[in-house]
């Protein structure tokens, strides 16, 4: 089965329409005074499994170039002259800018009030039974006009930038209406075209079943099928798509049926899987050689075995864990068993609010045992790969796109996701242009 994906951004560099401020890309820029580069790889590379993501090449004392918002060479020692621009690292560790390979970053208001009866002792499924959840944020969304939707989305994307977030990948999935799903996906759209985020989109109709559909949930797979999925390829507004493969959302018998008729406008699977129970979501991901299965909280011997025949990457979003009280993906025994491990935030109103990838590092290291190389890598070059972007994002590479966050001056990489709580980020660079 073969997939073809579709962008919203170029990034074959021609003329100065392509982006406003393209001609500053011609520029050749020089960053000076860092103490490390951390995650340099050969562009051969595509992401780092088992073993492999405790490795990570840095380079002390070192210079970067940047030429037309590429990474042009790197070195350590006495940088090279002729630069057009020189910018300070101020001391700082260059690493990849993160790629958050999981977010549902275009939504509308907020939902803390189910926080506080989480709190109190609700599940997310008894909140969900009494019309909370994905369909309260379906219902806000829904009486959202877009332009306003766009004004509150673009809040949350400037400020991943800010936390050192480059690539990003955003979900429908609240609007649960022909109508609303594509609204979702045009502002996602917009925020890749108006900002320096590299933007990939997912298609999310099947996020959870509309009222007026939970006594026919079939009826309900049909509309994603007939009405939904044409207007989506139609206005070209989706990368991939995705399902809610999980106890009491879709089965597999559904989830197939709507990955086989994504499968035929081109479009991907990310999957859903196993976040509340051993849902079957994993092998029927692997089976539809899904980019990604992503929540995995419940994954056994099984389905690792599944995974490691499979060119599906786990993605895991302890955030999700964090906030809802619930156990962790099982990471240190995946990366064990020679998997590839991505790490994502989940940035959503009920699960996860919250887009810091350097806090994800953190639970990865606390909460799930892995390595501070592993969480780095996991957020940077196997985000990347969850995305489909290895090739242009996620490591200090020669040719790639200069995506680049500049911390504070700290000890070295390990300090990162030991310092939970503080925002080490001093500059981010996306596309070669300075964002802070």
């Amino acid at each position: 089965m073969t997939f073809e994906t579709h962008s919203a951004k170029s990034y074959s560099i021609t003329s100065a329409s392509i982006h406003p401020f393209s001609y500053l890309r011609c520029m050749r820029k020089l960053i000076v005074n860092i103490s490390e580069i951390a995650g340099i790889l050969d562009d051969s590379v595509p992401r780092k499994a088992g073993s492999e993501m405790s490795e990570i090449d840095i380079l002390s004392n070192g210079w970067i170039t940047i030429k037309d918002g590429l990474i042009e060479d790197y070195g350590t020692g006495t940088p090279p002259e002729g630069a057009d621009e020189t910018i300070d690292a101020g001391s700082g560790i260059v690493l990849p800018a993160f790629c958050d390979s999981h977010t549902h970053l275009v939504f509308a208001g907020s939902r803390e009030d189910e926080y506080v009866h989480k709190v109190m002792g609700l599940s997310y499924e008894e909140i969900a039974r009494r019309g909370g959840g994905i369909l309260n944020s379906a219902k806000l969304l829904q009486q959202t006009p877009e332009k306003e939707l766009y004004r509150q989305s673009l809040v949350r994307a400037e400020e991943i930038i800010s936390l050192g977030t480059g690539a990003v990948e955003i979900k429908s999935g609240y609007g649960l209406t022909a109508e609303d799903e594509a609204k979702m996906l045009r502002v996602a759209r917009r925020i890749g075209e108006e900002t320096a985020l590299t933007v990939r989109t997912t298609f999310l109709g099947a996020h959870s079943f509309p009222a007026e559909y939970r006594d026919n949930r079939d009826a309900y797979v049909n509309l994603i099928i007939n009405e939904m999925l044409p207007v989506v390829a139609a206005e070209n507004l989706a990368d991939y798509i995705d399902v809610f493969c999980d106890r009491g959302f879709f089965s597999v018998e559904q989830t197939e049926r709507i990955l086989e008729a994504g499968a035929r406008y081109g479009l991907r699977p990310k999957i859903h899987a196993n976040e509340l129970d051993y849902s079957g979501g994993i092998q029927t991901g692997v089976r539809n050689d899904a980019l990604s299965v992503d929540h995995l909280e419940f994954t056994g011997e099984e389905e690792i075995e599944i995974l490691k025949g499979s060119d599906t990457i786990p993605a895991l979003l302890p955030g999700a864990s964090l906030f809802l009280g619930m156990q962790y993906a099982p990471a240190r025994r995946m990366i064990d068993s020679g998997l590839p491990v991505a790490l994502a935030s989940d940035y959503n109103p009920g699960s996860s609010p919250s887009g810091n990838m350097k806090l994800i590092m953190s639970l990865g290291m606390i909460m799930m045992k892995m390595l501070p190389a592993e969480v780095l890598n996991a957020v940077t070059i196997n985000g990347a790969y969850a995305m489909g972007l290895e090739k242009t994002h996620g490591s200090v590479t020669r040719g790639k796109i200069a995506n680049l966050a500049i911390t504070k001056p700290i000890p070295g990489i390990n300090f990162i996701p030991y310092a939970y709580g503080s925002n080490l980020v001093a500059q981010v660079i996306l596309e070669g242009e300075m964002q802070l």
